[in-house]
């Protein structure tokens, strides 16, 4: 790491979650986040409400001069906009207004959540075919180049309906393994589209990433997280399910990342289950985890409850309502206690 220490927008001993919620009233998804993450709240997503609420169809809502539309499966590309999209644009619109009434006084950091580009042309399909965008090299750049106008606008509004909020802009890629492994498949099944170039997939999360002056984090909560690509790509910090790092390398190139003084957003607590009992673990646990790993690492302890963000090991989308808000506390609580652990460790 530089002699300089990174600069965090967030404050030490910090807690998030990482989009979405139970429930389909957003301004009691926002009630919850705020109560519960006071240091960095987030835009609450509620893909409980149906389509245009799932994570393709919210960004499809942000998309300048392309149009998609519903399918039995997902979200395609469609002649023009037609209801589908209508529909996911007023749900986000209501998303904005609730979060301008509950936080239109909030200064500090916010972080907001888009579906990034890869995973968005591997879920959005072809007009004439079934087969993904993702197969498409011209359609993929349209793609990249609607979603860099959009996303620009989407933090432009949520800073102008939040004039006190330090925008964090997370890009959401829980595909990004599968297309650079070239395992995303075609319609068919039997066979899949070709790996992306790391290259070329790192300059599509530049793009984005560089479409605004927002802090830009990239999650990715599926194995074998292209840490390194991500760095290169502009990403200011990284967020991922922790208990998925299986092998040594993919350790070391976290160790290279966080080395590099990029933001590490930790998912040390377990997303829950509907109806699934509380867990009875100790507060200090999800705390150790991390420094644990950092011993293991072979990072100093010093400065990590500045440089580490605690979440959930992904959305709460599926849990019950007072399991997302006992998710939310357990991080808020470990975060607090982080400080204690890294001077004890040091002691």
């Amino acid at each position: 790491m530089s002699e300089d220490p990174p600069s965090y927008p967030w404050p030490a001993g910090s807690a998030t979650g990482v989009g979405s919620m139970p429930g389909t009233d957003p301004a009691e998804a926002l009630a919850v986040v705020l109560g519960e993450l006071p240091d960095l709240p987030h835009l609450p997503e509620l893909p409980g409400r149906g389509a245009g609420a799932d994570l393709t169809g919210r960004t499809a809502a942000l998309l300048v001069d392309i149009a998609v539309e519903t399918t039995p499966g997902g979200w395609k590309l469609a002649a023009r906009p037609g209801r589908d999209q209508r529909r996911a644009a007023g749900l986000l619109a209501r998303d904005l207004d609730a979060a301008q009434e509950a936080a239109a006084d909030w200064a500090g950091p916010f972080k907001i959540q888009v579906c990034g580009p890869w995973t968005l042309a591997a879920t959005i399909e072809l007009s004439r075919s079934q087969n993904p965008a993702l197969a498409d090299p011209g359609a993929v750049a349209d793609l990249i180049a609607s979603l860099v106008e959009g996303v620009a606008a989407h933090v432009a509004e949520v800073r102008s309906r939040i004039p006190g909020a330090a925008v964090l802009l997370q890009l959401d890629e829980p595909a990004l393994p599968a297309v650079l492994a070239g395992s995303v498949p075609t319609a068919s099944g039997l066979n899949r589209v070709g790996a992306v170039d790391t290259t070329v997939a790192g300059d599509g999360l530049y793009s984005v990433l560089d479409a605004t002056t927002a802090f830009g984090l990239v999650h990715c909560c599926a194995r074998d997280v292209p840490f390194r690509m991500l760095m290169q790509a502009g990403a200011q910090a990284v967020a991922l399910d922790v208990s998925l790092l299986r092998s040594e390398e993919e350790q070391d190139a976290l160790a290279e990342v966080a080395e590099a003084g990029l933001g590490v957003l930790a998912g040390v607590v377990p997303s829950p289950e509907r109806d699934a009992p509380a867990p009875s673990r100790p507060p200090r646990e999800p705390g150790s985890g991390v420094l644990d790993l950092w011993h293991r690492m072979g990072i100093p302890a010093r400065g990590l409850d500045r440089q580490v963000v605690l979440t959930p090991a992904c959305g709460l989308a599926g849990a019950s309502q007072a399991g997302a808000r006992a998710a939310l506390a357990r991080c808020r609580e470990a975060a607090r206690l982080l400080p204690e652990l890294i001077e004890e460790g040091a002691g």
